[in-house]
């Protein structure tokens, strides 16, 4: 008889237990906090599809949600099977043995290790069908999660969860040193030493707030303001018309089919591009006059190609809210551009050397665009970090990180897992030599 096994936080004792007793060879774990109702054929038909595809581990869809595909680049520790997987004993167990067994010291990542190791050799399966369902979380069984990174009282789970990816970037040579590379010196004729950039569509109740912090920075050098407005079909250009400034520069696509990624192209590229942008969103403002200074003070003297700073959540009216101050103290010099493979994130504000960033330029996507030049970025030259708040970042029904729905959760987490891949191809081909992926690595691109 096939049972289901629930595994409380993921602690590398109760899952070696778990493999080590296993009788059969199909191991079903479950999420203790969730209520699972199993239909007839769910436990028969995810076995069938570990076989036929000879996977490593299985997840399916419920009737309340659907999840996402797992590629290689699915490195971030909170990616989302549901709360019901089933894994291959053996070969789970042969992970463990050509890719080393499970730290007994992991008090969460038990089962993120395990799954690392098992991709190795073997695909990660979702069944595209609605095969259970599961009632809200029971939050007295251990309901808060463990996997927000923005989280500073979660520094420990931070630390051993950077530890599992590491080793398993390690394993597939992907891993890559601290770079050592700095900005070139460059031959380009900035016309001032910095800008600052506001994509910007439909925000006229905001946008006039972001242009007054902007304009009001203190600084001994040349900067300007571009702002590129969308086509608007508001108020918002009556706005950016209204700030008679000659910092001030409007620019407006010639094309409408730009989304956020391609407004930045649209700023960098342009002349009056100073040799540093800094990026300020159209509802959010700096904490005050000296952040451009500060930031780009910090960026010569270090010489980085990119630098992303802190900022306050705070509510339309300016109030500060939960999380607060988001520092990203996962982030360390020696080891950030690995364990960046497994955050979302780099924060804000970000701001790039003009001269590096015009070799890449950004996808034109309005979401992700900015972690994707940082995953870019990091490969090849150091990030820098400034811990401390400069910005104020409003959490209200109309940004990119408000709650969204589940479909639109699933698009931008498939969509950064894909970017995730990218990079991991080319990080495994630059250790390699460009010889190409390591043949062990199943589903890269």
């Amino acid at each position: 008889m096939i049972s289901v096994n629930y595994l409380p936080e993921g602690s590398a004792a109760a899952l070696g237990r778990l493999l080590s007793d296993a009788t059969e060879e199909v191991l079903f774990v479950a999420d203790p906090r969730y209520k699972l109702e199993l239909q007839a054929m769910t436990l028969d038909r995810m076995i069938e599809v570990l076989g036929a595809r000879g996977a490593g581990l299985v997840y399916a869809d419920s009737t309340d949600r659907s999840w996402i595909d797992y590629q290689s680049g699915s490195l971030r520790d909170d990616f989302d099977f549901g709360p019901l997987v089933v894994v291959s004993v053996p070969r789970a167990r042969e992970a463990l043995t050509r890719h080393g067994g499970l730290d007994g010291k992991l008090r969460w990542g038990a089962m993120y290790d395990l799954r690392l190791k098992l991709s190795i050799d073997h695909p990660i399966v979702r069944i595209p069908e609605p095969l259970y369902s599961a009632k809200d979380p029971d939050t007295s069984l251990g309901g808060e999660r463990h996997f927000d990174y923005l989280d500073s009282s979660q520094l420990d789970y931070q630390g051993e969860m950077e530890l599992v990816v590491t080793n398993h970037l390690k394993r597939i040579g992907a891993f890559l040193p601290r770079p050592n590379g700095h900005i070139p010196p460059s031959e380009a004729v900035f016309p001032v030493k910095a800008t600052i950039v506001i994509p910007v569509r439909n925000r006229e109740g905001t946008i006039g707030d972001a242009l007054k912090s902007a304009l009001g920075q203190e600084a001994d050098f040349g900067f300007n303001v571009i702002v590129v407005d969308n086509h608007s079909t508001d108020s918002t250009s009556s706005v950016i018309a209204s700030h008679a400034d000659p910092r001030l520069i409007p620019k407006v696509p010639e094309t409408r089919d730009l989304e956020i990624g391609g407004c930045w192209n649209e700023a960098i590229f342009a002349p009056a591009c100073g040799r540093f942008a800094l990026q300020l969103d159209s509802d959010d403002l700096f904490l005050n006059s000296g952040v451009l200074s500060r930031v780009v003070e910090a960026m010569e003297s270090n010489r980085y190609a990119m630098l992303a700073g802190s900022y306050t959540t705070v509510d339309f009216d300016l109030n500060e809210i939960v999380p607060g101050l988001v520092a990203h103290k996962e982030w360390t010099a020696d080891n950030g551009h690995n364990n960046l493979l497994r955050v979302n994130g780099l924060g804000a504000p970000r701001a790039y050397d003009v001269s590096v960033l015009r070799r890449f330029g950004f996808p034109n996507v309005s979401y992700g665009e900015d972690y994707a030049v940082g995953l870019r970025m990091s490969r090849e030259y150091e990030i820098g970090r400034i811990y401390d708040s400069l910005y104020l970042c409003r959490r209200w029904a109309e940004n990119t990180d408000a709650d969204h729905s589940p479909e639109l959760s699933n698009l931008r987490n498939s969509y950064k897992d894909w970017l995730r891949t990218l990079e991991l191809q080319a990080r495994i081909q630059e250790r390699r030599g460009g010889e190409g992926v390591h043949g062990g690595m199943q589903d890269v691109l």
